[in-house]
């Protein structure tokens, strides 16, 4: 009888998930078949043709000139960032998926660290939701009496699926305002930097 309650128990907490109380909460680790999907993938012109078409899209959105449906760009005082709309676009899951961790691994070359890569998969009303996120932040060297170098702001990637299927993907960066902090790099120059042939 305790394995019936125990079956019942984990589809009760997955009715009453949240995304403060997911049913699942892990640590994102790749196996060596996704790493050598990736690692074949990256050799492709894809990941550099997706990245083009984001800066490409970003100046139309500087120049205030109408972007593609399929991305859309957030510019908040002390938060910028973008996300696509993978539906409207015609990439594969696994594409997506490596594409996620592409961004983050061209972020970690513009002197980024890891900070965590999890995900949550929680119930809505009409979907089972899924989000994967990775977090970096600037490697700081403090020194006293110095303003602390804040690079670009802390880094956030997030990728969510419905149901299995991508959804969307979002790249944000907030900074810190206050007068402990130099003023951050420009999210401009961070999507150039993420564009560049050798980040």
């Amino acid at each position: 009888m305790a394995f019936w309650d125990n079956i019942t128990d984990l589809f009760r907490k997955a009715d009453e998930s949240t995304p403060g109380n997911a049913a699942v909460h892990e640590l994102i680790v790749r196996d060596e078949e996704f790493l050598e999907g990736y690692e074949r993938w990256k050799r492709t012109r894809n990941s550099g043709r997706l990245l083009d078409w984001l800066v490409e899209q970003y100046a139309t959105h500087r120049a205030g000139q109408p972007t593609d449906s399929g991305v859309g760009f957030l510019d908040l005082a002390s938060s910028k960032g973008f996300v696509i709309y993978f539906q409207q676009l015609n990439y594969t899951p696994a594409e997506i998926e490596y594409f996620f961790d592409f961004l983050k691994e061209r972020v970690q070359t513009l002197d980024y660290r890891s900070d965590i890569s999890d995900r949550r998969v929680f119930s809505r009303k009409n979907w089972v939701e899924t989000q994967e996120r990775h977090y970096l932040k600037p490697r700081k060297d403090y020194e006293s009496g110095k303003l602390i170098e804040q690079g670009f702001g802390n880094v956030t990637i997030e990728h969510e699926l419905r149901n299995d299927a991508p959804h969307n993907l979002r790249l944000r960066a907030t900074f810190y305002s206050d007068s402990l902090y130099k003023e951050p790099a420009s999210f401009g120059a961070l999507m150039m930097a993420l564009s560049a042939e050798e980040a």
